[in-house]
């Protein structure tokens, strides 16, 4: 039976030049290989040593992308090994086969938004107005799925989000605090749905998974095996939980010990 290994994008596998984290001296930092553009200008890294493991396990297990970006953000990332045949994208929200959306898996998870949690359009709006324009920068809506705002971090105000998460969660939302992004995502929108659902179409009977964020806890929970790396939502509150290895590492460092850990646990999978 195939091996699934479903990871997290952006600060578990792939890291912008501020995430990076390298503390330690010039001449010892690890030679990076650049896997995003956008506008012409280079965005995300991970390590030349994990490219290559991340081929490694593209040829060992069945290797999914599971982000919350948007498919076009997505489709931007030229991740080195095999292309994967599934891709998860908008937190769940579409499953790509071959880079195509699955219509049918979206259209599920539209009516399961509609019956279980409140319209985006009154999510959208509550941001609008409550945000302080002195330290929001953008206003987004991902997909029609889900809502964020681009803020300063350093002006960001620790009790307006702890009131949107309770706003968010009385009407069936959940809050995520991601860097300099805000997300507001439906609590049905989840990776787990999604990579249950690619574990079901390939015949997988062990997954393993990767995060570092709010997001990312249920997709951990619904594998076998998983890591968080020592940085993220996750790592500040401490969250754990059984057959969840929180590992030391912070930074693209991190990123490199994930993706070994996966091709370790691929290759003694029965």
């Amino acid at each position: 039976m195939p091996v699934l290994v479903a990871s997290d994008l952006d600060r578990t596998l792939i890291y912008s030049a501020a995430a990076l984290a390298l503390t330690m001296p010039d001449a010892r930092a690890p030679r990076l290989l650049c896997v995003e553009v956008h506008e012409a200008k280079p965005l995300s890294y991970l390590t030349e040593t994990a490219a290559q493991l991340l081929t490694d396990l593209g040829d060992t297990a069945v290797f999914v992308p599971t982000t919350t970006r948007t498919r076009k953000q997505y489709q931007r990332i030229n991740l080195p090994g095999p292309p994967p045949k599934y891709a998860i994208c908008a937190n769940g929200g579409h499953l790509l086969v071959d880079g195509v959306t699955d219509a049918d898996w979206h259209a599920g998870v539209q009516a399961r938004l509609a019956d279980e949690c409140a319209p985006l359009a009154e999510v959208r709006d509550h941001l609008q107005r409550s945000a302080d324009p002195a330290w929001l920068r953008k206003h987004r809506v991902a997909e029609d799925l889900f809502a964020y705002l681009v803020v300063e971090r350093e002006l960001l105000p620790a009790e307006w989000v702890k009131e949107l998460a309770v706003w968010a969660e009385d009407r069936g939302w959940t809050v995520s605090l991601q860097g300099r992004k805000i997300y507001a995502v439906p609590q049905p929108l989840t990776k787990s749905a999604a990579v249950r659902e690619v574990a079901r179409r390939t015949g997988a009977e062990l997954t393993l998974a990767a995060g570092d964020s709010l997001l990312d806890a249920d997709l951990l929970l619904a594998a076998d095996r998983g890591w968080r790396p020592g940085h993220g939502e996750l790592a500040d509150t401490g969250w754990t939980a059984p057959e969840i290895v929180a590992l030391p590492e912070r930074g693209v460092l991190a990123g490199e010990r994930i993706v070994r850990e996966f091709l370790r646990a691929a290759r003694q999978a029965p």
